[in-house]
């Protein structure tokens, strides 16, 4: 079945492969270029492995019975990230241009598509720069010695130790009230907390200046932040491996439980952890392949096989880190408490929690704990780093192909001022009911809209720019075209898949009480967080997340349709 929609013009919209041939050899293009394919591939595999690894994908294997999540997560993987990652890398390399410049060159109708990639990456690098904002506390705080959060501070009157501190513990204590000093409720502002927002500043000026020409430093500092963190990985996961209970985590990860695989939680959950672990329709990987030579063999190939249909050495490496960097999360947090990390989830701690608390206590069990903690949270924050490389390219390249920013402005001119915004924005998580608000982000920031955008994506290039062009665009840049397996995924399988995944997700969130964790010391469960409804208002926040970057593509349409239809009248009747 062959179902191509018209598409006049496609042609003049995008460059031959001649022209394309001679821009390389005379490097005409005014794009700029990888400085080499080290550069490329480690941007890329930085963008995709992230502070993620270490609290949301770990915590999602732990909710879904450790070794089951696994299964349909590898699936999920195989069926719908691998041939929507190949299908940005090639069509990035193909027009040479960014999210927006791309789905515009396919159909100016499409232009939607961009703008909600830069969406969605703009509202997850808000909270996820707040992450990095709370790992630079913490790595501040880790160079004294004991540790701040190993013990419980004085009362006013120096007389003994913060009652709530002693009903908690020092970890808790610390996160929830010195590093945050949370309110008990999202509806409860409690004013800004200066010490954040310090934080924040330093954030977004460091992203600032590793980004401030592009590629072209963001391309060097990922020599660091891309290859440090699998250093330090491999170092805690042995160390780890050293502590009580070790042997417990690990086969709790690989022990599949059954009856998790008939919960349609966990393939929903496993469906949207690929697009955000893979970053796919965040608009950066399309971006940075455009830098890329147009007849680029050994990037293709290192990220897809595709004559002998299977993954390379490449895509391996970065399965198993992507599984490997779960495995100190899960090794570490044992000796903690009740030793068993999933009955310390159930009692309230997630997401965020994981780094935060969960890692933190167990770095106070290890002789000279401050090393460990100074490692570990370095760790984090080029991880973070690495990442927001990709949210910023997927948001400031949109920008110039709007033509927000003066044409005449140059790269750093347009990094600054969009980092100075996001700062600005961002300040809403410096309130002490920032903590909520993050984790309302991190729920629907980026989880429906990347499902809905993926499923956009597959349809236009199939039925839009069509399939046998994209076949022969792979033969010239590759030198073959992809095998039978990319064919059927491209257009029955991953559809199909999201489609569901979209419309089960949907069907479950409209059935389940919209509800947040809070730190709350006058609850009676306490110190376990307490569960309480969000204000109705929120519903509207939730709207702004997840809706409008959902509904920008058909909306974008539509409103295209109504303008030309109108000018067309108009010339009519002149």
């Amino acid at each position: 079945m062959k179902l191509v929609l018209p598409n006049q013009g496609l042609d003049l919209r995008i460059l031959s492969y001649d022209d394309l041939e001679r821009m390389d050899k005379e490097e005409a293009s005014d794009r700029p270029k990888w400085d080499n394919k080290a550069q490329y591939i480690l941007t890329c595999v930085g963008f995709c492995i992230g502070i993620g690894n270490v609290w949301r994908f770990p915590y999602l294997c732990q909710s879904h019975g450790g070794g089951a999540f696994l299964i349909p997560y590898l699936i999920l993987l195989v069926l719908e990230g691998m041939p929507l990652l190949l299908l940005e890398f090639a069509i990035g390399q193909r027009l040479r241009k960014g999210s927006v410049g791309v789905w515009r060159s396919i159909s100016p109708y499409l232009t939607g598509i961009g703008i909600a990639s830069m969406l969605v990456s703009l509202l997850v690098a808000l909270y996820y720069n707040t992450l990095i904002a709370w790992i630079m506390w913490y790595f501040f705080n880790s160079f004294q010695s004991p540790l701040p959060w190993t013990q419980c501070p004085l009362n006013e009157n120096g007389t003994g130790f913060v009652p709530e501190c002693q009903e908690s513990s020092t970890v808790d204590y610390f996160f929830y009230r010195v590093t945050l000093n949370s309110t008990a409720s999202i509806a409860d502002s409690g004013g800004i907390h200066w010490p954040i927002v310090v934080c924040l500043f330093a954030a977004w000026s460091v992203i600032g200046l590793c980004y401030m020409r592009g590629i072209g430093t963001s391309g060097k500092a990922v020599y660091v932040t891309a290859i440090l963190p699998y250093v330090v990985l491999a170092i805690f996961l042995v160390r780890g491996l050293t502590l009580k209970g070790a042997l417990n985590g690990v086969k709790f990860l690989f022990t599949p439980d059954v009856d998790e695989l008939l919960q349609a939680s966990t393939w929903l959950d496993a469906g949207a952890q690929v697009f955000y672990a893979f970053s796919i329709a965040w608009g950066g990987l399309i971006s940075f392949s455009s830098y890329n030579p147009v007849q680029n063999i050994m990037t293709m190939i290192n990220a897809f096989d595709l004559h002998e249909d299977n993954i390379t050495t490449s895509n391996y490496e970065a399965a198993y880190n992507r599984l490997n960097s779960s495995y100190p999360d899960i090794v570490l947090g044992l000796d903690i408490k009740t030793c068993d990390l999933h009955t310390f989830l159930s009692e309230g701690v997630e997401g965020t929690g994981l780094a935060f608390i969960v890692f933190a206590e167990a770095i106070t069990k290890m002789p000279g704990s401050p090393f460990w903690s100074v490692l570990f949270f370095f760790m984090l924050l080029c991880l973070g780093i690495s990442t927001l490389f990709g949210n910023i390219e997927g948001v400031v390249v949109p920008l110039r192909d709007l033509n927000v920013f003066p044409k005449k402005w140059p790269q750093e001119a347009v990094t600054g001022t969009t980092c100075f915004l996001a700062f600005i924005i961002s300040l809403v998580f410096a309130q002490r009911s920032g903590f909520y608000w993050v984790t309302l982000f991190d729920n629907f920031a980026g989880s429906i809209p990347l499902l809905t955008i993926g499923f956009f994506e597959l349809i236009a290039v199939v039925h839009v720019y069509g399939i046998d062009r994209l076949n022969e665009d792979l033969k010239f840049m590759i030198g073959y075209k992809p095998s039978i397996f990319w064919q059927i995924s491209w257009r029955f399988i991953s559809p199909l898949i999201i489609l569901v995944i979209l419309v089960f997700y949907m069907v479950i969130q409209a059935q389940e009480e919209l509800t947040h964790l809070v730190w709350d010391p006058s609850s009676e469960k306490f110190p376990s967080l307490a569960s309480i409804p969000y204000p109705a208002w929120v519903s509207a926040v939730i709207f702004v997340l997840a809706g409008v970057p959902s509904l920008v593509v058909p909306m974008y349409t539509l409103c295209r349709l109504v303008f030309v239809y109108c000018r067309k009248n108009i010339s009519n009747s002149d």
